[in-house]
């Protein structure tokens, strides 16, 4: 088997891992690149955190829910082969960030997420032509030292202060990074350029970060942002997000 041109690393909950990979596929389109779909937990990756401490009251729940999603993605993929994951993952993203807004549930941050729930991933199944026995693996904590070990594997390419996604760029000896963050996806010649910028950047042997912590809200119809207008910038240092204007 060939090996895939990019690495991607993914949590399904995760609203800039949904843009960026939007954006990764309209590049692999034109580049003729072929992308493996792999997991990364950030329920994993923020294990140490007091999450009351640094996170909005929705983040543990949205976190566990992503989790739960990534056991049905990691069954699906044993039972069903490494091709399934990439539908799958965009169907889930679909339903998550390209639907109209859930309903606001912050208030329980120890409430299940509807989003890892059976009611919602059935219809994502059945879009994609998947056994619906499969909404069992969201309870099966068994698969989570795999989920763990894709994780570590993630990390190990970028160092352990990131988030999603990840990407791997010509694996196993090329360019890894987290990112890029976006907030808006750009337009067919932008995602082309924007790709060449940022692989030559990440590729310059002495590069090690650039960042700012003030992001836009994403433009998905799940956070109230439509696809012709532009989200309100906020920081998001620490996992909070002080809106400002």
């Amino acid at each position: 088997m060939t090996k895939p041109d990019i690495y991607f690393y993914f949590d399904p909950v995760c609203p800039f891992a949904w843009m960026t990979s939007k954006w990764i596929r309209m590049v692999t389109t034109q580049r003729n690149y072929t992308v493996e779909w792999r997991l990364i937990s950030l329920r994993m990756v923020n294990a140490h955190v007091d999450y009351d401490a640094h996170f909005p009251p929705e983040y543990e729940a949205g976190h566990t829910a992503g989790l739960r999603l990534l056991r049905v993605v990691d069954r699906a993929r044993s039972d069903h082969g490494t091709e399934v994951v990439g539908p799958l993952y965009q169907a889930l993203g679909r339903h998550i960030f390209d639907s109209a807004p859930a309903p606001d549930h912050s208030g329980d941050s120890k409430a299940l997420d509807h989003r890892g729930t059976a009611s919602f991933l059935a219809p994502v199944l059945a879009e994609v032509g998947l056994p619906p026995a499969l909404v069992e693996a969201l309870d099966d904590d068994s698969l989570d030292l795999g989920i763990r070990a894709e994780t570590d594997e993630a990390l190990s390419l970028t160092g352990k202060d990131v988030g999603t996604p990840i990407i791997h760029f010509e694996p196993p000896h090329g360019v890894a990074f987290f990112g890029p963050v976006i907030s808006r996806l750009p337009a067919e010649d932008d995602a082309v350029r924007l790709w060449d910028h940022v692989i030559g950047l990440t590729s310059f042997p002495g590069f090690a970060e650039l960042k700012r912590s003030l992001r836009e809200l994403p433009q998905l119809r799940a956070l109230g942002v439509a696809d012709d207008e532009v989200g309100v910038e906020q920081d998001w240092h620490g996992g909070s997000r002080r809106t400002t204007r």
